[in-house]
Formats: structure tokens, C-alpha cells, sequence
């Protein structure tokens, strides 16, 4: 017999699973209702600590915090837009002198096109360098419908040397 009861309770037999899940589960209720008492009590002692006058007390230290990180901000940003604005004069100083400097070497704007083929062009433009500029150019001869194929471009006092092999294609309107 005593062969028999170790043979079952090695197969997983012997006792009852449903007494051992009972056992088991009171352990893990008991487990938990001491987690929550002492969770509860912690809460309550909590509440008794946040009483009004310390939470007004929090909640303006907060608001304090607050300020001074809206005035630090504010300064860092009138900072950018000090340096922004010293930056923009700085770079209309700038185009005055490239355009003094394009004056004092006597280099004048200039405009020349070469035909090359029926619907290609060879194309030079000197013109003073100034902001925006380039980008302008460009507009312009993609308006007229040039296509760049081969461009090249130099800067050097204070003048935008342009060359570009272009294909001329007609806008129609």
C-alpha cells in the first residue's frame, strides 16, 4: 500500500489537486489582503500628511517654478532675436559692400546669348551678388522656358558670373 501511494503521488495522483489549488489560493488571499492593508494604511497616512495648507503651500512653490522658467525662456528667446537682427544687419552691410565692391572694380552687369543650335543656347550673366539673388535668375529663365543642361557658376568681388548651356522650350499661353 504505502508502494501505492508513492507510485500515485509520483504520477500526480494521491491527493486532491483541487485541495492543493484551495491551499494554494489561501496563501496567495492572505498574501494579498496584508499588501492591501499596508497599502491602505500608507495611503491614509499619506492623506493625513497633504493636509490644505501644505498643498496650497506645493501648489504655489509650483507656480513659483513656473514663472521663472517663463522668464528664462522669455530671455533665451529675446537672445535669438537680438542675434537674429544683428545677423540680418550684418548681411545688409554685406550686400552694400559686394555691391561697392563690384563698383570699385569696375565690373559692370552684363547679359550676352549665343545661339548654338535651333532650340540651344549658350547663356553668360554677370550680375551683382546679393541674397536671393541666384535663385531669382533661375525663376526667371524657367519662366521663359530654359532648361539648364550644363551650368557653371563663379562669384568673386562682390559679382555672380553665370554660364549655361540651355534648351530653349517655348511656353505656350
Amino acid at each position: 500500500m504505502a508502494e501505492e501511494a508513492d507510485f500515485e503521488r509520483k504520477m500526480g495522483g494521491g491527493r486532491d489537486s483541487d485541495d492543493d489549488t484551495e491551499v494554494f489560493k489561501s496563501k496567495n488571499l492572505q498574501a494579498e489582503r496584508r499588501r492591501r492593508e499596508k497599502l491602505s494604511s500608507r495611503l491614509l497616512e499619506l492623506r493625513a500628511l497633504m493636509t490644505k495648507p501644505t498643498i496650497i503651500t506645493d501648489a504655489i512653490s509650483y507656480i513659483h517654478e513656473l514663472k521663472s522658467r517663463v522668464q528664462e525662456l522669455s530671455d533665451q528667446i529675446l537672445a535669438m532675436e537680438a542675434t537674429i537682427n544683428e545677423h540680418e544687419q550684418q548681411m545688409e552691410r554685406s550686400e552694400v559692400d559686394v555691391a561697392q565692391d563690384m563698383n570699385n572694380w569696375g565690373i559692370e552687369p552684363e547679359v550676352k546669348v549665343s545661339k548654338i543650335d535651333t532650340n540651344k543656347l549658350w547663356i553668360k550673366i554677370l550680375f551683382q551678388k546679393t541674397r536671393g539673388g541666384f535663385t531669382r535668375i533661375i525663376e526667371a529663365m524657367t519662366v521663359l522656358g530654359f532648361v539648364p543642361a550644363d551650368m557653371s557658376v563663379t562669384t568673386s568681388k562682390g559679382a555672380v558670373l553665370l554660364t549655361s548651356h540651355v534648351e530653349v522650350y517655348l511656353v505656350e499661353e
